[in-house]
């Protein structure tokens, strides 16, 4: 591809970021009913460490925006835009269907202390202690992966297993909602393979 085709892409796709995100934010304020806890003993043997935010935040769009320079052609990149947009929808369905929200006790610690304390602080006010399941980091992550994943291979997973851990020692998700998440994004890249390749 020609170097304006990359730069066209990057721009896109900075587009869709935001732009599909606003369904994310307006399942949030739009929950069908009040949203629940998965709390679980597990998770509260996760401790909080706050300096995974710096994997959550920095790693996440980084790595989802590189996906651009491994495309091959516009026509591509149209068919890797669209299973992001899919996986955007069973999202919402999700959310919509099972509305989840973290313990307002994982939040009350943000904000204090350290930079990583005080840059979490600055992602949950965007980032509601809704929308949980199954966690839309991990699953974007793993369809990001799997979409790198001929090119570079089983490291391509490093990806999806680092977004998980930082979704939990953020105090973000659940432990339930990693491996939903992963399932998700899988389930998604199945969908796009037979539905939009194909």
């Amino acid at each position: 591809m020609r170097t304006i085709d990359y730069i066209v892409h990057l721009v896109l796709s900075g587009v869709l970021i935001v732009g599909v995100y606003q369904f994310y934010f307006w399942c949030q304020r739009n929950a069908p009913f009040e949203p629940r806890e998965l709390r679980s003993r597990l998770d509260d043997q996760i401790p909080y460490v706050p300096g995974w935010v710096w994997i959550y935040s920095l790693l996440y769009y980084p790595a989802i925006l590189y996906v651009n320079l491994v495309l091959q052609s516009p026509m591509q990149f149209s068919q890797v835009a669209s299973s992001y947009i899919l996986l955007m929808f069973l999202q919402a369905a999700f959310f919509l269907a099972f509305p989840m929200r973290t313990p307002h006790s994982w939040r009350v610690t943000t904000g204090q202390g350290c930079v990583s304390q005080r840059f979490l602080a600055f992602v949950q006010r965007f980032d509601a202690p809704t929308n949980t399941f199954p966690s839309m980091h991990t699953s974007v992550a793993m369809l990001t992966a799997l979409h790198l994943f001929d090119r570079h291979g089983l490291a391509t997973f490093a990806f999806p297993v680092l977004i998980g851990l930082s979704c939990l020692f953020t105090k973000q998700h659940y432990v339930v909602d990693i491996p939903a998440g992963a399932a998700l994004g899988w389930f998604t890249h199945n969908l796009y393979v037979k539905l939009i390749v194909a």
